[in-house]
């Protein structure tokens, strides 16, 4: 398995993720229509031009999505039972289409599962970089992790 088995993870323990993955207006357009999010900032281009930013956004949830998938290689990858949540999801600088995203992930706190004994329960602090070094997302995401058998 690539991915870390619950009494792997350590807090405080930081992964730097390797694959990177820029992002293009089909990934924005397909997403945004395919989960029926057809808000005129992410699809309509002379929208767009009128507001703020003058081109069209890339949908806050896809940013999440890439973000916490560039993790899973090197954290959960065929480890993980599923996903509990996520908590202070943040997007503090927008994304457009071209922009490359990277990930960090933290590992911020760990509990033993009381009614799962082979698992526990890991809180991941996953953060998506743009090429400028701006933070474009940030989240809290609980996970609940196999432990390696005995």
């Amino acid at each position: 398995m690539a991915g870390k088995y619950y009494g792997e993870f350590e807090i405080g323990q930081v992964f730097v993720h390797d694959i990177r993955r820029t992002v293009t207006e089909t990934d924005n357009l397909l997403f945004s229509t395919l989960t029926m999010n057809t808000a005129a900032i992410h699809i309509d281009h002379e929208y767009s031009r009128t507001t703020e930013f003058g081109r069209p956004l890339v949908n806050s949830i896809f940013t999440l999505g890439l973000v916490v998938g560039l993790s899973i290689t090197d954290t959960t990858l065929g480890t993980t039972v599923g996903n509990l949540g996520w908590e202070e999801v943040k997007f503090p600088k927008p994304v457009f289409t071209g922009d490359t995203i990277r990930a960090t992930t933290e590992v911020v706190a760990l509990r033993d599962s009381k009614s799962r004994p082979t698992q526990g329960i890991v809180t991941f602090v996953h953060k998506g970089i743009n090429q400028r070094d701006e933070i474009v997302c940030e989240c809290r995401r609980l996970a609940l992790m196999m432990r390696r058998a005995a």
